[in-house]
C-alpha cells in the first residue's frame, strides 16, 4: 500500500469515524470487568472527558501536519507508516490503537529469535515486557521512540473516547494475567501517565499496578496537568522509551 493510500484512509476515518472500527482486525472477545466501585468526582466522572476531547481538537491543526510528515519519513524506510495494535480499555473491553510504526516489518518473527538465542534477553522480556537493546526497532523508531512522536496517532482514540491523554499505560490482552491490580480497568489507558513518565527502563510490569493506583486514587485536573508537563519535559529531553 503506497503511502498516499494510507493517508487517504486515514482521512476517511476521521471523516466517518465508523469506518475505523470496520477496518479493524476482529478482536478477541475479553472478560467484561465493569463491576468495579468507582470514586466519584466531577473531573473523573465528565470534565475529563471533556478537557480530553477539547484539547485534541485545539492541538489537532498543529500535530496533524506533524504526524503526517513523521508517516512519510517511516513510509521512506519501507513498511506500513501507521501501526495498529489491539489493547485493553477501560472495563475491560479491547480497541485498535493507533500509532506511527517503529519496528521491522518482520517484527515477531526478530523477537522470538532474539528471545530464543539469549537466556538473558528472554529474561529481561518476561519481568519487564521490553528490552533495553530491541532489535525490531528501525534507526528513525528509536528517535520516535525517545520523543515519544510515535504515540501521537493515539490523539485519534482520545477522540474517539477509547484512551485519554492522561491515564494507565495501554495493556496488551496477552498481559492481563500478569497485572496485580484493578485500577486500570476504572480509567481510560492514556497516551501519557505515571508510568510512561517515570525511570520506564528500571520499573517492572507488575509495578504499573502500583502507578496506577497512585494516580486513581490522586486524579484530578491539577494532576493530569502537571503529567503533561512533564511529558512535554520528556518529549524535549529524548528520554523516553
Amino acid at each position: 500500500m503506497g503511502f498516499g493510500n494510507e493517508i487517504w484512509g486515514l482521512v476517511v476515518m476521521l471523516a466517518h469515524p465508523k469506518n475505523f472500527y470496520r477496518t479493524m482486525a476482529p478482536l478477541e472477545p475479553v472478560e467484561d470487568v465493569s463491576a468495579r466501585s468507582y470514586r466519584r468526582g466531577v473531573y473523573r466522572n465528565g470534565a475529563k472527558r471533556l478537557f480530553d476531547f477539547t484539547v485534541v481538537l485545539l492541538s489537532a491543526p498543529f500535530l496533524v501536519p506533524l504526524v503526517l510528515f513523521m508517516a512519510f519519513l517511516v513510509k521512506c524506510g519501507g513498511g506500513d507508516a501507521f501501526y495498529r495494535s489491539t489493547r485493553v480499555g477501560r472495563h475491560g473491553r479491547s480497541f485498535s490503537m493507533l500509532k506511527l510504526c517503529t519496528m521491522v516489518p518482520n517484527a515477531d518473527e526478530v523477537l522470538a529469535a532474539h528471545l530464543a538465542a539469549r537466556p538473558e534477553a528472554a529474561q529481561e522480556w518476561e519481568i519487564y515486557q521490553k528490552l533495553k537493546d530491541d532489535p525490531r526497532i528501525t534507526p528513525l523508531g528509536h528517535f520516535l521512540r525517545r520523543t515519544s512522536f510515535d504515540e501521537l496517532p493515539q490523539l485519534w482514540n482520545v477522540l474517539v473516547g477509547d484512551m485519554s491523554l492522561v491515564g494507565p499505560r495501554p495493556m496488551m490482552p496477552d498481559q492481563r494475567d500478569m497485572y496485580p491490580g484493578h485500577d486500570y480497568y476504572e480509567l481510560r489507558p492514556g497516551v501519557t501517565g505515571t508510568w510512561q513518565v517515570s525511570d520506564r527502563n528500571t520499573a517492572t510490569f507488575a509495578d504499573r499496578a502500583r502507578f496506577d493506583k497512585e494516580y486513581s486514587e490522586d486524579l484530578s485536573f491539577t494532576g493530569d496537568l502537571s503529567l503533561i508537563m512533564k511529558t512535554v519535559r520528556v518529549v524535549f529531553k529524548g528520554t523516553g522509551y
